[in-house]
């Protein structure tokens, strides 16, 4: 027994060094992450929303989150343009609280046309503070940090999507969703608070200053185009675990909503529990970004076409394994890729552009993997999902061969 609470003891001793050496400005940017993300509960319900409380017929839902979709797009643009211009403090603060108050004002709108110019302004606003937040995290991190830092923020990111839909169940089950947006708006407005208290920029440490005298378009940056190319490719068959995915296991395994709940559920759990050790294994590894983002890609799309393989249920949980890995390691490798590259051109574009390729995987990834289970089936669409995969490393591939990397 003894022998036992020894291991355990270095093992959670262990765990907890794989976050040292992070900045405090990095641990309170993202605690402001948690905090606005689990403030974010509307959106995990704003389907439910619009059919249940305002009886808007399913073709008007899909037409009103496709202007969801379109103002996360035009907000990462923005978002990039005016970190480049004002600088990512003022676009993050401004972002906060103007999503805090357009929250609030969201629950007044409530014809067809006013609600997508509103939903369309909310992402606008709100997903102007992507790419700021990135270029502030770059700041706040040492080089030698950046991945693990990253990795940090999407664990933030993870535990304020898995709190805020069980919390906003709460509070629509109490206060209605009336009170959903008064919570969403006052939590965005509390985050801003916290970020004007704790990284002014009079009181917070700049870990690495990047100043680009002549500073290069990322469009005009082959290399990062193809990467985005990539990641494009990559968010579309992602997302799948997050829209079809949920339906094959209904419809082709018969699993309950338990049954789904707890297999969804295992992913932000291994996440939590894994990926920062994961990572810090990896950044010792001597394997180049490009070489892990292409095992990550690999990863997932095997666990798409393993699920052919069998009828076998058990089969679902390695699938879910293979994803959850492949996940782990493309995100924080592919993000920390993309923050190394912006340091040779404008920083806000880069990361723009780098969170438009996700935005605009959620606009076409949701839709098109619908359509094809609707007329194909669910085998030939992983098969399909597999193929997609398959582009996707082979244009990481070529990344590879344009950067002349050499990997081990």
């Amino acid at each position: 027994m003894r022998e036992y609470v020894k291991l355990m003891k270095t093992l959670f001793n262990n765990y907890l060094n794989t976050f040292r050496g992070l900045s405090t400005e990095v641990w309170w940017l993202a605690l402001i992450t948690l905090i606005n993300r689990a403030g974010t509960m509307v959106i995990p319900f704003l389907s439910l929303y619009l059919t249940e409380d305002l009886k808007f017929t399913l073709a008007n839902v899909g037409t009103i989150m496709m202007c969801f979709g379109l103002g996360s797009v035009a907000g990462s643009w923005l978002g990039g343009k005016l970190t480049d211009t004002i600088g990512y403090y003022k676009v993050m603060l401004r972002s906060l609280m103007l999503t805090g108050v357009l929250f609030i004002t969201l629950q007044f709108l409530t014809t067809f046309y006013t609600l997508c110019l509103g939903i369309f302004l909310v992402m606008l606003v709100a997903d102007m503070f992507r790419p700021a937040m990135f270029v502030a995290l770059s700041a706040y991190s040492k080089p030698e940090n950046k991945t693990r830092s990253v990795t940090l923020i999407r664990l933030a990111i993870n535990l304020g999507f898995s709190a805020g839909p069980a919390v906003g169940g709460l509070i629509i089950t109490t206060l209605g969703y009336g009170g959903l947006f008064w919570v969403d708006g006052i939590t965005c407005i509390l985050a801003t608070l916290v970020l004007f208290i704790v990284l002014n920029p009079k009181t917070s440490k700049i870990s690495d200053d990047i100043v680009v005298a002549n500073p290069e378009s990322a469009y005009k940056d082959k290399a990062f185009i193809i990467f985005l190319m990539a990641m494009f490719l990559f968010g579309v068959i992602f997302l799948q675990y997050f829209s079809t995915m949920p339906i094959y296991y209904r419809e082709a395994h018969l699993l309950s909503e338990l049954e789904i709940g707890l297999l969804l559920g295992a992913n932000g759990f291994i996440i939590f529990l894994l990926e920062m050790p994961l990572i810090k294994w990896l950044e010792h590894s001597g394997l180049s970004e490009v070489k892990l983002m292409i095992i990550g890609a690999v990863l997932t799309s095997l666990s798409f076409i393993i699920l052919n393989i069998t009828s076998w249920s058990g089969i679902l949980i390695l699938g879910m394994f293979f994803m959850t890995i492949g996940e782990m390691i493309a995100f924080p490798f592919s993000n920390a890729f993309a923050m190394q590259r912006a340091k040779k051109g404008n920083q806000g574009e880069y990361m723009a552009l780098y969170s438009i390729a996700f935005s605009m995987a959620h606009i076409f990834g949701h839709k098109s993997g619908f359509q094809m289970v609707n007329n194909w089936g669910f085998n030939i669409t992983w098969y399909t999902i597999t193929l997609i995969g398959g582009f996707c490393v082979f244009l990481l591939l070529i990344l590879k061969s344009q950067l002349k990397t050499k990997y081990r």
